[in-house]
This record gives structure tokens, C-alpha cells and sequence, in this order.
């Protein structure tokens, strides 16, 4: 078996690898159907928990590996980091402020918005990831230093592994909205659908993609501290237990931050 995938071409390869990164996503939004009837404040909690996982992903999955990678690039690694974060929050803060002018939602209306919010985030920070793995294959092909088959399979086997808090940091969520678990786990296995996508976009264009990378993950860390900040750990602390909610946020930061590093 791992002959075979050895002996397939690089877009191929980038494409299985992707698969199998969605397919994490999907089992970590799985979680779901293992929840009976948890109460508003364990939801609440878990709510708080995928601010904390958000957060560490935010540095660990996008902007160090943005600014190692503009570095490499003979680019301005806290110039590209700087400007895409501060891009991607600008853009959801727009976008954000556009909505709520043009249709003053209800309480109703506000929690989906917050959802939406959370999906587009984590949804948007899988894209440059995926990216990330047609390049790691597509760089084979290209005959680009340092660029080996086992360095892409590692790189693929941590992005995968860590998409499952990931996962859960969506469908939790959306439970905690009211949705149904099947809704729930649907949209959150669907966050991760755009890996394959991506990563076979990177691999067929390696070398304009590698350029365009480090920003692109700069912007989604971005966007995903402007959802934490401004929707989900104060919508967590409105829990009557905030320090509680807060020992969620932690327990989502270490979680995310021990796959990140350990995997990195």
C-alpha cells in the first residue's frame, strides 16, 4: 500500500494526503453523536474551548509557520505576518459591521451570525493549510530543495492530526446554537472539504503558490483572533461560571498548542 502511494505522482499524492486531513476534520466534528443532552453550561464551555484552540492554532498553524516561511522566501517575515493579520481581522470587521447595518439582526439572528463567523474562520484557515501540502508534494516534482516525500507525509500526518480539535471546535459550537447533530457534524466535516481543493491548487501551482502563502496564513490568523475576541470568549463568559469558562479556553489552548508543537 505505501509502495503504491510512493510510486503515484505529486498531485495525486497531495490529494490523498488532503483527504485523509479532511477526514480528521470530520471525525473531530463526529464528537457530536457522543454527547448526550449536555447541559448550556458544558456547551458554553465548549464554546470557550474552541476560542482556546482558535488562538493556539492562530500562532502555531499560521503565523510562525507564515513568518519561517517568508523568511525562506528572502521576504519580510514580520512585514508579511503584520500586514495579513491585520488584513484578515480588518476584513471580517468590514464585513461584520456591513451585515449588522444593512439588517439590525434579532438575539436569533446574532447567533447565527456567530456561527457563520466561526465557520468562515476556521473554514478560511484550511485553505492556505491544504495549500501547504500541494506544495510540501508539488515541490517534489519541481525538484526544489530540500523537498522530500517523507517531509511531505509529516507534514500532512500534523496538519491532519490537528484538525480534529478543530472539527469539534465547529460542531460543538453549532449544537450549543441548536442545531441538530447531524447538522452539527455535517457543517463542521464541510469546514474542512476545501483541504483537497487547495491542496491540489498548490501542487499543480507550486512555485507562484509558495509566494503567496505566508500571507495567506497571516490573514487567517487573523481572521480567527477577530472571531475569538470579538464573538466567542465573550459569549463564553456570559456563562455565570466565567472562571470555569475560562479553564475551557486554557484546556482548548494546550490541547491545540501540545498537537501543534509535538507535530510542528
Amino acid at each position: 500500500m505505501i509502495a503504491w502511494f510512493f510510486g503515484l505522482p505529486p498531485v495525486w499524492q497531495a490529494l490523498l494526503a488532503s483527504i485523509f486531513t479532511w477526514g480528521v476534520t470530520a471525525a473531530g466534528a463526529a464528537v457530536v453523536f457522543l454527547l448526550r443532552r449536555p447541559s448550556k453550561a458544558f456547551l458554553d464551555g465548549m464554546l470557550g474551548f474552541a476560542a482556546g484552540v482558535m488562538l493556539a492554532a492562530s500562532y502555531w498553524s499560521l503565523l510562525a509557520p507564515a513568518i519561517d516561511m517568508a523568511e525562506s522566501l528572502r521576504m519580510s517575515g514580520w512585514g508579511v505576518a503584520v500586514i495579513g493579520f491585520m488584513l484578515g481581522g480588518a476584513v471580517l470587521c468590514a464585513g461584520e459591521r456591513l451585515h449588522s447595518t444593512a439588517m439590525r439582526p434579532s438575539g436569533e439572528e446574532k447567533a447565527g451570525r456567530r456561527s457563520a463567523l466561526l465557520i468562515g474562520a476556521i473554514t478560511l484557515h484550511n485553505i492556505p493549510e491544504g495549500m501547504a501540502v500541494g506544495v510540501a508534494f508539488g515541490s517534489l516534482a519541481c525538484g526544489i530543495e530540500g523537498a522530500t516525500l517523507s517531509a511531505a507525509c509529516m507534514l500532512a500526518l500534523g496538519i491532519g492530526l490537528q484538525n480534529f480539535p478543530e472539527g469539534a471546535a465547529v460542531s460543538v459550537p453549532l449544537l450549543r446554537e441548536g442545531a441538530s447533530k447531524g447538522r452539527a457534524f455535517f457543517i463542521g466535516q464541510l469546514s474542512g472539504i476545501v483541504e483537497p481543493v487547495a491542496s491540489v491548487i498548490g501542487a499543480l501551482l507550486v512555485l507562484r503558490v509558495r509566494v503567496l502563502l505566508p500571507f495567506m496564513l497571516s490573514f487567517a490568523a487573523g481572521a480567527m483572533i477577530y472571531v475569538v475576541t470579538e464573538e466567542l470568549i465573550p459569549e463564553s463568559q456570559r456563562n455565570k461560571r466565567g472562571d470555569l469558562m475560562a479553564l475551557f479556553t486554557m484546556a482548548g489552548f494546550s490541547v491545540m498548542m501540545l498537537l501543534d508543537v509535538a507535530l510542528g
